[in-house]
C-alpha cells in the first residue's frame, strides 16, 4: 500500500482543515487506517484510527469531539476533518495503514506506530494563534 497525504496548510486558531490520504493498491479496503502527527522536537503521536470496514473509530483524547476520521473505500481514500483547531495541533500529519489486513474489528485502546506498516510522506498543519 502506498499512501499520499495532502490538505495541510496554515489556518487560524478555531478554523478547520480537511486532510486527505490517497492510497494505491487493490487491498486498501482491507486495512485499518490511522492518522498520526509529530510536532517539532516531539515523538510521533496517535490522532485517530478507523477500521478496515469503516464502522469503528478511535480518537486521541486531545482531538476527541473536534476531529473526525472517515474513509471511502471506493475511492481508496481516508480523511481527517479537523475543526476548532488549536495552536497545539500544529504538526506534520501522517496517514498510515496497519501492518496486517482485517487486523481489528473495533478499537478499545489507542494503537501505536508499530501497529502500522505503511506510511505516507506527511502534510504540515500550522495553526496560528
Amino acid at each position: 500500500v502506498q499512501l499520499q497525504a495532502s490538505g495541510g496548510g496554515l489556518v487560524q486558531a478555531g478554523g478547520s482543515l480537511r486532510l486527505s490520504c490517497a492510497a494505491s493498491g487493490r487491498t486498501f479496503s482491507s486495512y485499518g487506517m490511522g492518522w498520526f502527527r509529530q510536532a517539532p522536537g516531539k515523538e510521533r503521536e496517535f490522532v485517530a484510527v478507523i477500521n478496515w470496514a469503516g464502522y469503528s473509530t478511535y480518537y486521541a483524547d486531545s482531538v476527541k469531539g473536534r476531529f473526525t476520521i472517515s474513509r471511502d473505500n471506493a475511492k481508496n481514500a481516508v480523511y481527517l476533518q479537523m475543526n476548532s483547531l488549536k495552536p497545539e495541533d500544529t504538526a506534520v500529519y501522517y496517514c498510515a495503514a496497519e501492518r496486517t489486513i482485517y487486523s481489528r474489528n473495533a478499537y478499545y485502546t489507542p494503537p501505536v506506530p508499530d501497529d502500522f506498516g505503511y506510511w505516507g510522506q506527511g502534510t504540515l498543519v500550522t495553526v496560528s494563534s
